[in-house]
């Protein structure tokens, strides 16, 4: 198969050439690995080959027979080393079983190849982990791919596979989504399984899906895995109908609110902002309502739970991990930002994280209660165009916790946030800048209504479409004539 026929469609579409019997899923496969090998040397993406096993859930699995990569964080397949992106877990850790997402994506016939790169316990908006190395963009590969899930979104963007693996703890979906020209959704906390080995994934701000080329594969990746599994903390409402069909729903009016403000201390590029205020402009083209609003939040209090929630994750997480290996935590074997991170969440107490709990119910009921007057917010997903390689130093001498927070999202304030309320987000590829650089806008809905998401992102994919870009770096600029 040659790559540009491959990459000219997405995961669907790809399964459906499968089910048609004009492709095989082993041809896809060799593709992919064939991508891979020609690519990866310039990206570093991919960390780690998987055996591919034949396709789960039948020819009427929504991906049957389609590649696929997982990040190497949270999800685990059975026999397959997780790093995390970390030293100090380097090598130690294979998993005995898939985890229930796991499970449901290859039920969904979707095919692993391989696992993709990522910051030290996720904790960072850029991917350039000391065990493994930076991770390029495949639009300028001296740019960062955005992080967590940046080695998910640099082989999604360079036409390696047509959808990853990828979660969001604070915008590690819709960051390196944004940054790499991709589709993120980030869905409600509750609608994908985190377990069974996690049950409270960062404390509740943690969520799993994919990133993705085009919204169809978005949605129907969240048909196919949405949904609690036995024990999980969270039994949210299924939607009234698959995601994949409100795409091109009769749209209804909506009430739209745009803003611009990061919080203290973030400058807005110019060209993050024009994206928003295009995206407004089509939005009211298309006959919603858009004007500028903001949810009230108290910054400052919002960045104390953030560093509480974070800091005493990372601090269980480091300490369990070493305690399973019998590898002590230090300096030699954790990054700066998150050995100091760890430090203050072994100092940290049961009432700091109780003070934590009562100021993210108020953060929540605060967010939740503009959300009663408005269907969506329009926002930057990023406070500036894909930032270079090596502008956020996970290695900067004299970090402190509260520091390094604060370094994680100077770029990306408008992220975490929805995190904290359990609201899907997602973000989406609308502009460029004059480099051909991709910028991103985020849609925020109320909790549970990822329904609305997709309706409107179907309308704007069609109005500004964002298929026909192409990174430097791409399968279609290998030989096209492979057999």
């Amino acid at each position: 198969m040659r790559f540009d026929e491959y990459a000219a469609h997405d995961g669907l579409g790809l399964a459906e050439r499968v089910r048609r019997g004009e492709v095989t899923s082993a041809e896809l496969v060799r593709t992919a690995q064939a991508a891979i090998e020609a690519l990866n040397p310039q990206l570093n993406a991919v960390i780690g080959r998987v055996d591919a096993v034949p396709p789960q859930g039948g020819a009427a699995a929504p991906f049957h027979g389609v590649p696929f990569l997982i990040k190497d964080l949270v999800l685990h397949a059975q026999g397959v080393p997780c790093d995390m992106g970390s030293r100090l877990v380097a090598g130690g850790f294979v998993s005995p079983i898939d985890t229930e997402l796991m499970a449901r994506f290859r039920r969904a016939g979707l095919v692993t190849l391989g696992r993709t790169n990522t910051p030290e316990f996720g904790f960072c908006s850029t991917t350039e982990p000391v065990l493994h190395g930076a991770t390029r963009n495949p639009w300028d590969p001296a740019r960062s791919p955005g992080g967590s899930s940046g080695g998910s979104a640099a082989a999604v963007a360079a036409g390696i596979v047509p959808l990853a693996h990828a979660n969001d703890g604070g915008g590690s979906i819709r960051i390196p989504a944004a940054w790499c020209g991709l589709v993120g959704l980030k869905p409600t906390r509750g609608r994908t399984p985190v377990g069974p080995e996690t049950g409270i994934a960062l404390h509740d701000m943690g969520i799993e899906l994919a990133v993705t080329r085009t919204l169809r594969d978005s949605a129907a990746i969240l048909d196919a895995v949405q949904g609690a599994a036995a024990g999980d903390r969270f039994v949210i409402p299924p939607p009234a109908r698959p995601y994949l069909e409100e795409l091109t729903a009769r749209p209804r009016k909506l009430r739209i609110a745009c803003h611009f403000d990061g919080g203290p201390g973030v400058k807005l590029d110019p060209h993050c902002r024009a994206a928003v205020e295009q995206t407004a402009r089509q939005c009211d083209a298309l006959g919603h309502h858009v004007e500028e609003a903001a949810p009230r939040v108290d910054h400052a209090l919002f960045e104390e739970v953030n560093l509480c929630y974070w800091s005493s994750f990372l601090a269980a997480a480091i300490a369990g991990v070493g305690a399973m290996l019998g590898r002590e935590p230090s300096p030699a074997n954790l990054e700066a930002c998150i050995w100091a991170t760890y430090r203050h969440g072994l100092s940290l107490r049961a009432l700091d994280l109780e003070a934590a709990d009562v100021h993210a119910n108020t953060i929540s009921r605060s967010v939740a209660s503009f959300f009663e007057s408005y269907d969506l917010l329009l926002t930057p997903v990023t406070a500036a165009p894909p930032v270079a390689l090596g502008v956020i130093d996970c290695n900067r001498a004299g970090l402190d916790a509260r520091g390094w927070l604060q370094d994680v999202f100077r770029h990306t304030p408008y992220t975490a946030l929805y995190n904290l309320t359990g609201q899907p987000a997602l973000s989406l590829p609308l502009a460029a800048t004059p480099e051909g650089l991709p910028v991103a806008v985020q849609l925020v809905a109320r909790f549970g209504d990822e329904a609305t998401l997709f309706n409107l992102g179907g309308q704007l994919e069609q109005a500004m479409p964002w298929a026909a870009r192409r990174p430097a770096i791409h399968v279609c600029n290998l030989d096209r004539n492979r057999s």
